[in-house]
């Protein structure tokens, strides 16, 4: 079966990209992919050579959130399946004990703007949106949201589903940085290698302070935020 994202070599700062690979499909998370994202996450983050890791997309769209032909498939094992991955890979990612890093090549729509906001940090292109277009038919990861642009503005986009441009997303907190699409990775690679400069064993204690200020229960099997 072909691999649906790509992970880079660790370079010399300790800074690795996992990518997202499936361009034809805009990036939608189906159940594989998400299940080697979360494998992806759990190796790196016990690896000692790793410092941050960076999540991106490939083509011009970072991911057009869950695959919906999945929520087709009715078989009742095949949607304890799906829902079971969902959780594994949100939980994954934010409670990775290292940094992480967006880098928003494009379009985060539902599942990609939660992909995003789980994240610690995100730098965008000019051509990146959010928007939670699945506001009318499903639940939306909130709390993440809210610590990033408070509850007042997490609110609107959660309940009304409204698209969020580049340079708005700046201005309300949501992305730290916003560049041209052929500068992104070059700007976020900068970041990282800021970031990487730490030791690792300083980084999983701030990080660990992170995820403990998310008010998230550690032994908790699903996560419902």
């Amino acid at each position: 079966m072909n691999t649906q994202i790509r992970v880079g070599d660790v370079d010399e700062s300790g800074v690795v990209w996992v990518t997202l690979d499936r361009p034809e499909k805009k990036n939608a998370l189906s159940i594989v992919l998400r299940d080697e994202v979360s494998a992806a996450f759990d190796r790196l983050g016990a690896d000692a050579g790793v410092r941050v890791i960076v999540i991106t997309g490939s083509g011009t769209v970072f991911s057009a959130g869950f695959d919906l032909l999945e929520f087709a498939n009715s078989d009742p094992e095949f949607q304890k399946e799906l829902w079971l991955s969902s959780d594994r890979f949100h939980h994954t990612i934010l409670r990775c004990p290292i940094p992480v890093i967006a880098a928003v090549n494009g379009p985060a729509i539902a599942g990609g703007f939660d992909l995003a906001v789980l994240a610690d940090l995100r730098v965008a292109a000019e051509t990146a949106r959010f928007a939670h277009v699945e506001h009318t038919f499903a639940s939306v990861l909130y709390r993440p949201l809210r610590d990033l642009v408070g509850g007042s503005i997490a609110r609107e986009l959660v309940l009304t589903g409204r698209s969020v441009d580049a340079a708005e997303a700046l201005s309300i907190g949501l992305v730290s940085r916003v560049v041209a699409p052929d500068r992104l990775r070059a700007a976020t690679a900068d970041v990282a290698r800021t970031i990487a400069s730490a030791p690792r064993d300083v980084l999983m204690r701030t990080k660990g302070k992170i995820v403990a200020s998310a008010g998230i229960d550690p032994d908790l099997s699903t996560l419902d935020i």
